[in-house]
């Protein structure tokens, strides 16, 4: 059950990492490079959380080895 919350939680900020980058591309187009440049800064931090969930589920959730 912790695996798969685990997996859940790092997919859910992997979403919201790629909505913060597809904001920072609109921004950036539109002109708006400061609302652009926070949002890819934002959509950094959350991947970089997303990849840590996973990466933290994945370490803690394994079969212990006696």
């Amino acid at each position: 059950m912790k695996r798969i919350i685990g997996i859940g939680i790092g997919v859910f900020y992997g979403v919201l990492s790629w909505l913060a980058f597809m904001s920072s591309t609109s921004n950036w187009s539109a002109g708006n490079s400061d609302l652009g440049l926070w949002w890819s800064v934002i959509g950094t931090l959350l991947g970089v959380a997303g990849v840590g969930a996973l990466l933290g589920t994945w370490f803690h959730t394994r079969p212990a080895e006696d």
